[in-house]
């Protein structure tokens, strides 16, 4: 997953506002007791797209991804921004940092692509076990109804200037979980075009099941949010925001 398509993701994702997606993060580790200078870790960083704003916010980050390639992306760019954010490659499901963070982060869908219980079960120990006492774990997934009624199932597609892909999606119930299958035709300085496939699976958690799983674990505070406000989630979200909190 990934390999090829890192070079191209955040062309593809140039619509989505990181700025705001930080301001969502920074309000609900305020609203844990966590400063703007604490220390973090985010997982399933990808590109740094979302890291190097909460950077800016004042946030003492670090990423954590499996693909070496999204690695390479995101450390360029936060070369360019002259942070000097260590990027590294690591299961988020078997963490081994330094030291202790004062919060974990899972964003852009990370916890949807654990695709079994005990995989969410492993990343939530994996991340108690990196949190200081008192610090929290904060992460997003695209719920059940966008999994199924606007991903699932689904053909898109856009040709823009310098790339063009054909997306097919297709929704399991049974397994709650949805492939999402990608040709991606990137255009070439000679005015060519290079293909790219991707091929990815994301699950579909009930809110119910990971607030379950964290508690079973030790934490506490446990919060289901909306997409953009620290409240109650609406039936048919797009995304929920999860926060948690590791007692003192």
């Amino acid at each position: 997953m990934y390999t090829g398509f890192a070079e191209v993701y955040d062309m593809l994702m140039n619509d989505v506002h990181y700025g705001a997606w930080a301001d969502m993060y920074a309000r609900m580790m305020t609203a844990y007791g966590i400063p703007r200078n604490a220390k973090v870790c985010e997982c399933a960083c990808g590109t740094g797209s979302l890291t190097l704003p909460l950077q800016q916010l004042g946030y003492e980050m670090m990423g954590i991804d499996l693909s070496q390639e999204m690695l390479w992306q995101a450390a360029q760019k936060a070369r360019k921004a002259g942070f000097g954010i260590p990027f590294i490659r690591q299961d988020m499901r078997q963490l081994r940092l330094h030291r202790p963070v004062d919060a974990v982060l899972a964003t852009c869908d990370g916890v949807n692509y654990l695709l079994q219980d005990v995989d969410a079960a492993a990343f939530f120990q994996s991340a108690w076990d990196a949190i200081k006492p008192g610090g929290g774990l904060f992460f997003d997934v695209s719920t059940p109804y966008k999994l199924e009624h606007l991903l699932g199932s689904q053909f898109m597609g856009e040709d823009r200037r310098d790339v063009t892909y054909m997306w097919q999606n297709r929704y399991f119930p049974e397994r709650q979980q949805v492939e999402m299958h990608l040709a991606i035709f990137v255009k070439e300085p000679d005015g060519r075009y290079r293909r790219i496939d991707e091929e990815q699976v994301q699950r579909a958690y009930q809110a119910e099941k990971l607030v379950a799983l964290l508690q079973s674990i030790g934490f506490v505070d446990v919060r289901v949010f909306g997409t953009n406000a620290l409240t109650h989630p609406a039936p048919e979200e797009h995304r929920w925001h999860i926060a948690a909190r590791k007692p003192e």
